[in-house]
């Protein structure tokens, strides 16, 4: 008799999650991704803050899955869905065919109907997006100091804008400050990268909205200590190459990055089924699509309700444990009539905002300060794929912890870059 073939969409960790997951089992797995490697997102911004190396959180997803028997690995782009047929579409024609389908697509930045802005303010989400900024933060003390006759541009160029007062705004702020006034500040002549200006824009009225505000106010006084300056319920209404408009207030910049929302990929809208205003996919408490009891949803690509209406966060966590259900669900073969609703164990949030700060709830639990930076810190690695990534990150934080150094401040683009000139 012929095994199921689960195919899998995505290799982030959901995906990786569900096909771990099904090791075991009776199946045969495709796990289809357009990127080789797996990656731990929510370290991301260290390495556009170079403090690691871009190795140390990606893993090649072939590795990951090498002694799994079962699975198979295919770097392709998937276009769309043919639900009616069972298959799904690459970006060249070819055609894929499932038993079961796992949709672990992930999300993408959204600006929110500006897509014009994404040139000048750029996201978080890719290696690629991480090395770009790399280069364009470091590249700007580099122009700083080679105009250090022009005071204007010095600091324009020295002057940094964070648009989203999320996790990844509070992680890229305070990571920026640090590396001006402490890795930065002895590295040039005609400078003072201590000068550095940074902004962190939120629209709502508290930092880490999803957050207890208790914590969300610790943020922004560890922040304002660091130099930045938040600006809270403040809504952009243009970007441009020179600088960003905040209703009235204009404020020049060469360095804008974007942590403001996301969107789902638009693979979904292929499914022909009820979006939200995000894009991701309306799933059933088992988190398939309606009359396709076969076709899962997980991860950021998915809207799901804990017990209480809230709507689950796009966090690693949920994820994982989205992607270990659905294996479950087809491990035991179990139809829809028999299927648990799906419930997220909640074991809390996290950010960090600076070396030995960082803020965490745990239940009913606030914790704050160094306690929750270590805590940030063991809970972080522990979740990193490969052993060799959890010591080369251990060793990076170690060494930046004792000395205050980035040793990943590389610029490897050619300074003669006609798009982008020094």
């Amino acid at each position: 008799m012929k095994r199921p073939k689960v195919v899998i969409i995505g290799g982030g960790f959901g995906g990786l999650n569900a096909a771990k997951a099904l090791k075991k089992a009776d199946v045969d797995i495709l796990l289809i991704d357009k990127s080789n490697h797996h990656l731990f997102q929510p370290l991301l911004y260290q390495v556009a803050s170079a403090a690691v190396s871009p190795g140390d959180i990606a893993s090649p997803i072939r590795d990951i899955l090498a002694s799994q028997k079962n699975a198979s690995v295919l770097l392709a782009e998937i276009v769309a869905i043919d639900k009616a047929n069972k298959q799904v579409v690459s970006e060249n024609g070819e055609h894929f065919s499932y038993d079961y389908l796992i949709l672990s697509t992930g999300s993408r930045h959204s600006y929110f109907g500006h897509d014009e802005w994404e040139a000048f303010a750029p996201g978080l989400k890719t290696l690629h997006d991480a090395l770009s900024i790399r280069e364009r933060v470091l590249l700007s003390y580099e122009r700083a100091e080679r105009c250090s006759d022009d005071p204007a541009m010095v600091q324009k160029m020295m002057r940094f804008i964070i648009v989203g007062g999320g996790p990844t705004g509070v992680e890229m702020a305070g990571a920026i400050a640090e590396m001006a006034h402490k890795s930065l500040s002895k590295n040039f002549r005609n400078i003072k990268p201590e000068q550095t200006e940074i902004y962190l824009i939120e629209g709502a009225d508290q930092l880490l909205s999803s957050f207890p505000k208790e914590l969300g106010d610790i943020a922004k006084k560890d922040l304002e200590k660091l130099g930045v300056e938040v600006l809270l319920s403040s809504f952009v209404t243009q970007i441009t190459a020179d600088g960003i408009l905040i209703k009235e207030r204009y404020i020049e910049s060469r360095n804008i990055i974007w942590a403001a929302g996301n969107e789902a990929s638009p693979l979904l809208e292929t499914l022909g089924v009820p979006l939200d205003r995000s894009k991701r996919v309306i799933v059933k408490p088992d988190l398939s699509i309606p009359d396709y009891p076969d076709l899962f949803v997980i991860g950021d690509a998915a809207y799901c309700l804990d017990d209480e209406g809230a709507t689950l966060p796009g966090i690693a966590p949920v994820a994982i444990q989205q992607g270990r259900y659905v294996a479950s669900l087809i491990k035991k073969q179990i139809p829809i009539v028999d299927r648990k609703k799906f419930k997220y164990f909640n074991k809390g949030m996290m950010a960090t905002i600076g070396k030995g700060k960082a803020v965490a709830a745990v239940g009913k639990l606030r914790i704050s300060g160094f306690v929750a930076w270590l805590a940030w810190c063991f809970i972080h690695v522990a979740y990193i794929i490969s052993f060799p990534n959890k010591t080369l990150v251990m060793l990076d934080w170690f060494y930046l912890y004792l000395f205050n150094q980035r040793r990943v401040r590389l610029i490897t683009r050619p300074i003669s870059d006609e798009d982008d000139p020094i």
